[in-house]
């Protein structure tokens, strides 16, 4: 019992390390340390790893990092099809983003086709995340895949140096709405006003944020909460510190 706490103990702190490296760094050290063509497999993935954690100088390392990671072609074809659907893109329009055939993509994602880095890379791309996002470990227990997500465990998009940092607290994408925990830094500001076809409802877990939903301005603090019913909206946090909102879109845009 004490050496699967141990274990899951440094599975987490790889995910957060990971998570916070950021998507330039994980896909220039992904291609030193692999071809950009190389179809990666268990043996590759615990090289990957040994080499990212002994780059970082964390010490960490797992009794097996390939079985850690479970990255299986099963898995990664699920992640890819529940990403492509929650996008209501077609087989053919990744297809074309990345080059490779319909037939390929498919097969890719019931688990029956092996993906080079450079592919994987495009898939991402074209699916508006960050390569990370395929390289997190997943040994939750089975009673909690599908309803459970742990702080150390969750997907980010964007970076800090962006000014706004998203967190998936959905345990799956595949639901009617996702939850986003949104991190705004000081000065961050979106430019030009979004429309989506969505509901959407925060709630400003701390610091200030103005909000502009259509040609209204709002001025929220720390308690309030707001909704955006398909209206054009922008955002800027003219504090000193970061703001942090608890963010449910519906339906699923990420």
């Amino acid at each position: 019992m004490l050496h699967r706490r141990a274990l899951a103990s440094r599975v987490l702190r790889k995910n957060v390390e990971l998570l916070l490296l950021g998507e330039k760094t994980i896909s220039t050290f992904l291609s030193g340390v692999f071809p950009p063509e190389k179809i990666l497999r268990g043996a590759d993935v615990k090289i990957f790893w040994g080499r990212l954690m002994a780059r970082n100088a964390t010490g960490i390392q797992s009794a097996d990092p390939a079985d850690d990671l479970g990255m299986d072609r099963v898995a990664l074809g699920l992640e890819i099809r529940k990403l492509r659907k929650a996008r209501a893109k077609t087989l053919a329009e990744i297809a074309l983003a990345t080059g490779r055939s319909v037939s390929f993509i498919s097969q890719l994602e019931r688990g029956r086709a092996e993906i080079s880095i450079s592919d994987l890379k495009r898939i991402a791309h074209s699916l508006g995340v960050p390569l990370g996002w395929f390289f997190v470990t997943d040994t939750k227990p089975a009673a909690e895949v599908g309803r459970v997500v742990r702080s150390g465990a969750r997907r980010r998009l964007g970076s800090v140096t962006d000014g706004l940092v998203e967190e998936l607290l959905s345990p799956s994408i595949g639901g009617a709405f996702e939850m986003f925990l949104s991190t705004f830094e000081p000065g961050a500001v979106l430019q030009e006003a979004t429309l989506r076809e969505t509901e959407e409802e925060g709630y400003l877990v701390k610091g200030e944020l103005e909000l502009w939903i259509g040609d209204s301005c709002f001025h929220l603090t720390t308690g309030d909460s707001f909704r955006i019913a398909r209206e054009p909206f922008r955002w800027a946090n003219r504090g000193q510190s970061e703001a942090v909102v608890a963010w449910v879109i519906s339906p699923p845009t990420y």
